[in-house]
């Protein structure tokens, strides 16, 4: 009997697996024939590199004047935590492939308040990456046009101008136009470096490294300083998880192989760009002119006037570019923001003419302006600004992953412990006990779609199963792969942590040492956290957090099930809340399955924001539990054959609330006992379930 038994429970996992399998594989099918046209690692890597290596234009005439020669080893300190930070942000391109980047992140992890000031973070670095790219852009511009030099604000203007007019037409960035643009950039930094190298004595290498220190000493203030100040040298990282929505799959494979690239090519080219500019060109890096045009004066001054004139032109081309890409990502925040009711409906607005947001894209393209003229066009004072909404979006990022990371490790560890006890065998429902353990494998996939259907066939995560590892392509069970992959969340879980201390930290010594950078940050968030709480306030009412599926277990819980366009979600509301019991109650939406679409470069594929009638549905929901003093989680998935049974799987509820119509629907569920009740608006069906 027992034996029998365990083979059936067997059979159950394996047709579970088979059966996701399948329909992965066909998701993939469907995936690769919708996902013409999205981007490749090659392509990610040029959209991130032309915003990240534009950097290197201007960051070394900025540091130059607060560090001097020290600005090439702050560069290259900083580097390493660069590189952990960029481990961070794969994960969360991966997890979150509505994309949304920081604002996503907080809402999800912490709090929607946490996600509009992430997002107030994120709008104030990109509105000083707009404004100093472009005016850095025109003035790499004048080293061959010398006569443009008296008019550079005004230039500098017009062209964020000439942006703006390109976004409302509708020609927004194109991915193969920054590849070539990040290419030409890329290898016109190699032969800079190539140039330096084959024109001085090898024999001089290292007094050019000792020179770094000859005139600077490292003391703790000045080392805090200059590793604060040196991570404007990695501005544009935070691109990569707003490409989420418009990568080909598998996400984990393409965002590793693009950030990879990042990291070889930054790396090979920022920190000896900027300790050959410093230390070579000191007089130019002091100047408060030819600071802002070093690096061309480097390619001049150890090669041609040819050098130099092609570096002027590829840079001025790539920052125009990373200017570009700033005002496309600033208006894509406003809009996601103004979708979660932080901003206005009227900025959401789109023209009759071109079906662009011209609200939006003012607002981006705007600010900027405002804030050249408010500077007078001084690249030095902006940079001085730069470091508040940089510093602090990172942070709020590594802090929300860190967050979400924890919850999961404790999920883990109730689920470690739940397979140790007897209970986790008890009334003959070993199959569905198996198949909530794979189930809660699924739920924590970063890029699980919100229909309920399977991972695609290779973004299916490992498994723990009963204490072994079911293997993503194989569906082995290896139990030393489960010490393995333990051992490496445990290390990464610790790295994370070690990042965000050192982010937070750099965010922090900011603070103090730049009061221009936290006196304009600071005043435009708060501007901008005023404003949402007063459009809140103005609006409807509460907002909740919406997740698209749960990432802890909640025993002994109530599921309240919502259904689109259904007239019973009042009733079943107030049922769920009637019945509590001071129980935290689940409510889970199901919305209508829409038809996909490829979306735009950074745009936010986040189907509730788009859903009104769910956001009207919840947030009557939010209201009513709220004054009933109830615990509250609140779920949006699109409808499905799966999609209840994995939030079923992993709430573990005492009952379920729903229509009673949709009990034919509910049959993975499997209640010990339905249970009915009439209510004005129809019968309302409790699928209850002893545990």
């Amino acid at each position: 009997m027992l034996v029998n038994a365990l083979r059936r429970q067997q059979l159950r996992v394996e047709s579970l697996l088979n059966t996701c399998m399948e329909t992965a594989h066909q998701s993939t099918k469907n995936g690769q024939h919708q996902g013409k046209g999205q981007l490749g690692p090659l392509l990610c890597w040029a959209v991130v590199f032309a915003d990240i290596g534009s950097s290197i234009y201007y960051v070394p005439g900025i540091l130059y004047g607060r560090v001097g020669n020290l600005a090439g080893f702050f560069v290259l300190l900083t580097m390493s935590v660069f590189i952990l930070l960029t481990l961070k942000y794969a994960e969360v391109s991966a997890r979150f492939p509505e994309g949304g980047g920081v604002v996503t992140v907080a809402a999800q992890a912490m709090n929607p308040w946490i996600g509009a000031l992430g997002g107030m973070f994120i709008l104030v670095s990109y509105f000083l990456t707009a404004a100093i790219s472009c005016l850095s852009a025109i003035q790499y511009l004048s080293v061959v046009i010398p006569e443009i030099s008296p008019f550079i604000l005004a230039i500098t203007i017009g062209v964020l101008v000439l942006l703006g007019v390109l976004n409302w037409i509708g020609i927004s960035e194109s991915a193969k136009v920054s590849l070539v643009a990040a290419i030409v950039a890329f290898v016109s930094d190699l032969a800079i470096i190539w140039t330096v190298f084959t024109h001085i004595p090898i024999s001089t290498f290292p007094s050019i490294f000792a020179g770094m220190f000859t005139h600077a000493s490292l003391t703790p203030a000045s080392l805090l300083v200059g590793f604060a100040g040196a991570f404007l040298a990695f501005s544009g990282l935070e691109s990569i998880s707003q490409l989420s929505p418009v990568m080909k799959t598998p996400r984990k494979k393409v965002i590793g192989l693009a950030l990879l690239l990042v990291v070889l090519t930054i790396g090979l080219t920022s920190p000896l760009l900027t300790m050959l500019s410093t230390v070579l060109l000191p007089r130019a890096a002091a100047d408060p002119v030819l600071s802002t045009q070093i690096i061309s004066l480097l390619g001049g001054h150890w090669g041609s006037v040819a050098l130099q004139a092609e570096i002027a032109i590829s840079a001025s081309l790539i920052l125009v570019f990373a200017s570009n890409t700033a005002i496309i990502g600033a208006y894509h925040v406003f809009m996601a923001l103004s979708r979660m009711e932080f901003f206005p409906r009227f900025i959401l607005k789109r023209n009759k003419f071109r079906g662009t947001p011209h609200w939006s894209i003012l607002l981006a393209t705007g600010i900027p302006i405002a804030v050249l003229l408010f500077v007078n066009g001084e690249i030095t004072i902006l940079g001085d600004m730069y470091a508040f909404g940089l510093l602090g979006a990172f942070s709020v990022t590594c802090l929300g992953l860190d967050v979400l990371r924890s919850r999961e490790r404790r999920m883990r560890a109730q689920e470690g412990a739940s397979q140790q006890t007897p209970q986790a065998n008890h009334n003959g429902h070993n199959g569905h006990d198996k198949s909530a353990l794979i189930t809660s494998a699924l739920e924590l996939a970063p890029s699980l779609p919100t229909n309920g259907v399977s991972l695609p066939h290779d973004e299916l995560p490992a498994l723990h199963l009963n204490g072994e590892l079911v293997e993503k392509d194989k569906g082995t069970a290896l139990s030393s792969g489960k010490k393995l992959s333990g051992g490496w969340h445990r290390v990464d879980y610790w790295l994370g942590i070690f990042t965000t201390f050192l982010v937070i930290s750099a965010w922090l010594i900011g603070l103090v040492s730049k009061p221009l950078a936290t006196t304009f940050g600071g005043s435009v968030a708060l501007a901008g956290m005023v404003f949402a709480a007063v459009n809140f306030v103005r609006g409807r009412g509460y907002a909740p957090v919406v997740t698209p599926h749960l990432r802890e277990r909640l025993p002994d819980t109530l599921l309240a099930v919502l259904i689109a366009n259904d007239k019973r979600n009042e009733a079943v509301i107030n049922t769920a809340i009637h019945n509590a019991r001071g129980k935290t109650v689940v409510f889970l939406y199901l919305a209508e399955p829409r038809e996909k679409r490829t979306p735009r470069l950074f745009e936010v594929m986040d189907p509730y924001l788009d859903d009104q009638p769910a956001k009207d549905t919840l947030r009557q929901a939010a209201r009513l539990a709220r004054e009933a003093k109830l615990t509250t989680r609140f779920v949006y998935q699109q409808q499905g054959p799966e999609a209840l049974t994995h939030i079923w799987h992993m709430a573990r509820p005492h009952d379920v609330v729903l229509p009673a119509e949709q009990t034919e629907q509910c049959k993975e569920i499997s209640p010990d006992l339905i249970r009915y009740e009439l209510t004005s608006e129809g019968k309302i069906a409790h699928l209850l379930k002893r545990w």
